[in-house]
């Protein structure tokens, strides 16, 4: 399985189907906000945690299916994967609703998709095998550039940086970029379905807990806004399961740089789902710089 992991093609297709459906996430999770009628970061927080918690029950249930016995985790292992869900679940979405609240859309939405620098950065330091190198720097630069480019429109940009508004939203980018280098610390220790199901669990637990002390409420589910809470589950389940496979087998540039398409999407999808302007010469510039970026990443010597 690593040969065929590795491959570039198989490592393009699996990190940008990863993408995409954390993009499709984006207008989900605005309909899933009018569907169920949620105000309030308490509320938005609670949600989150149905999904995430939901997410791991069915990674668990696929997993014993797929891997023929039950999952469980070595002893030494339950600190980092408990470890992994607090921040790539928990501490990421609970900075990333509070941190939306009081700063603009286009400023959310330019610093998160700096995880992937984050983690190249991070991987640096944190990894011998993997050291920054000038591909990386301007890869992940065209790749920034791209996410300013798809959020260029007038007002959007708000004025001044607060620690609760951008200054949340930065704290979330910077834990999640390190969780990333962390997952490929711990790929080894576990099966991935073993620390997706386990990291999901835990995280969408602890962000429920949140929710509730915070007096959020999520009510009034139908049948369509049960179909897409399920769904918002799944494409969890695919997207962080497909995504540790990739970072136990590759290096954490070639896959980490990939997320600055995940804005891209959110656009494409949200004119789809939400009837969105998205035809305009601004995405195209961001698509054709976010593409150039990889690009350079992942080019041979």
């Amino acid at each position: 399985m690593a040969g065929r992991i590795q491959k570039p093609a198989a490592v393009c297709a699996l990190s940008l189907l990863c993408c995409a459906l954390w993009g499709s996430a984006f207008p989900c999770i605005k309909l899933g906000y009018a569907w169920l009628d949620i105000e309030g970061t308490g509320s938005q927080i609670l949600f989150a945690g149905y999904r995430f918690f939901l997410s791991g029950i069915f990674t668990f249930v696929i997993g014993c299916a797929v891997e023929r016995k039950f999952l469980t985790m070595k002893r030494s292992s339950v600190w980092h994967i408990f470890r992994q869900g607090l921040l790539q679940t928990t501490v990421q979405y609970v900075c990333f609703y509070i941190g939306l609240a009081y700063a603009t859309g286009a400023k959310s939405s330019i610093i998160n998709a700096s995880q992937g620098f984050v983690a190249i950065i991070a991987s640096h330091f944190m990894l011998k095998s993997e050291k920054m190198t000038w591909k990386k720097t301007v890869g992940c630069i065209l790749g920034l550039a791209g996410v300013v480019a798809v959020n260029l429109s007038p007002g959007t940009w708000g004025s001044g940086f607060s620690m609760k508004g951008e200054g949340m939203i930065l704290i979330c980018t910077i834990v999640y970029g390190i969780s990333m280098v962390l997952l490929k610390m711990i790929s080894d220790e576990e099966s991935p379905m073993t620390i997706t199901a386990y990291q999901t669990l835990m995280g969408g637990a602890l962000l429920i807990l949140i929710g509730v002390v915070m007096g959020g409420h999520v009510g009034g589910f139908t049948a369509k806004s049960a179909a897409l809470l399920i769904y918002m589950a799944l494409l969890s389940t695919a997207a962080f399961s497909i995504w540790t496979i990739l970072m136990k087998y590759n290096p954490v540039g070639k896959v980490a740089v990939f997320t600055f398409t995940i804005p891209i999407f959110g656009v494409a999808l949200s004119g789809l789902l939400l009837g969105e302007q998205v035809l305009e010469v601004k995405n195209l510039i961001a698509l054709v710089l976010v593409s150039a970026g990889i690009i350079i990443v992942n080019r041979k010597e």
